[in-house]
């Protein structure tokens, strides 16, 4: 009984200093957005990026290229091929319900590959990557698989917190988060959102986690027709304001997030090198 109390009392003390061992969450922790004084302005995905700022590069379908001002580079939803660039990324998200979603074969040469499902149907995964710069989490959901019905958390919706923002990519939602998992984003000051209306949630479900989430930037994707989009568009702009920017990049701070929730609607392009 003694030898078991003592194991008991280990395991537990090892978990506490592993979880301890994690840098927080600014995102769950600041309740608040702060508020924004500038505007939004589009960038070329290869010119310096300013301090305390953040680039986003719509690239195709649901992958976008993240950048932070010191020179990091993230995709989401990686397939393998992100345009004719010899950059290699310094982290790669991936979601399965769909192979334009995910790559079975990512470079090696990548440094970190975070799959959004774990390696066991149903188990789910756990990411929490601290890049310094950067800090990359995961919040598991569930998808609809051709298996089984469901698969309980075969996707993720994952954070990017950099330079003070909360940068959130919802993936392949399939169903609208529930309580425990809208706590786990906290605050997302830009949301990446699949707008499609059927493939994902229906356009209802979306723009109603959109409007709970109150981020101050939303931006759409893995629409497949301007009918689509517009129909986003059409059914979110009672409450948000709507900004056809006409280029495939923006960068966004603390400091230039719009006063009035936004959605932000970028052209997507794949990456190409410059000329040499």
């Amino acid at each position: 009984m003694l030898r078991a109390l003592i194991i008991s009392l280990v395991a537990l003390t090892a978990t506490t200093a592993q979880a301890q061992d994690r840098r927080p969450s600014h995102c769950i922790a600041i309740a608040d957005a702060a508020p924004g004084v500038q505007y939004l302005h589009k960038a070329s995905w290869t010119a310096p990026i300013a301090e305390f700022s953040v680039r986003l590069q719509y690239i195709a379908h649901a992958s976008f290229l993240i950048q932070t001002a010191g020179g990091l580079n993230a995709v989401t939803d990686f397939t393998g091929f992100i345009g004719s660039t010899r950059m290699i990324p310094d982290v790669v998200t991936m979601n399965h319900a769909h192979s334009t979603h995910w790559t079975a074969n990512p470079d090696p040469a990548i440094p970190h590959v975070l799959p959004g499902w774990g390696e066991t149907f149903g188990a789910g995964v756990d990411h929490h990557l601290d890049l310094g710069e950067m800090l990359v989490r995961n919040v598991s959901t569930d998808i609809r698989s051709e298996w089984s019905g469901q698969e309980p958390n075969g996707n993720s919706i994952f954070v990017f917190e950099v330079a003070g923002l909360c940068i959130g990519h919802l993936g392949h939602l399939h169903h609208v988060p529930n309580d425990a998992q809208f706590a786990a984003l906290g605050r997302l000051d830009v949301v990446m959102a699949p707008v499609d209306g059927g493939m994902t949630l229906s356009l209802p479900e979306m723009i109603q986690t959109l409007k709970r989430l109150k981020s101050s930037v939303v931006i759409p994707m893995h629409w497949f027709s301007g009918f689509a989009l517009d129909a986003f568009l059409v059914g979110i702009s009672d409450e948000f304001a709507v900004v056809r920017t006409g280029g495939s990049s923006i960068e966004v701070s603390l400091r230039t997030l719009p006063d009035r929730p936004t959605v932000m609607v970028l052209e997507p392009e794949w990456l190409r090198d410059p000329a040499e």
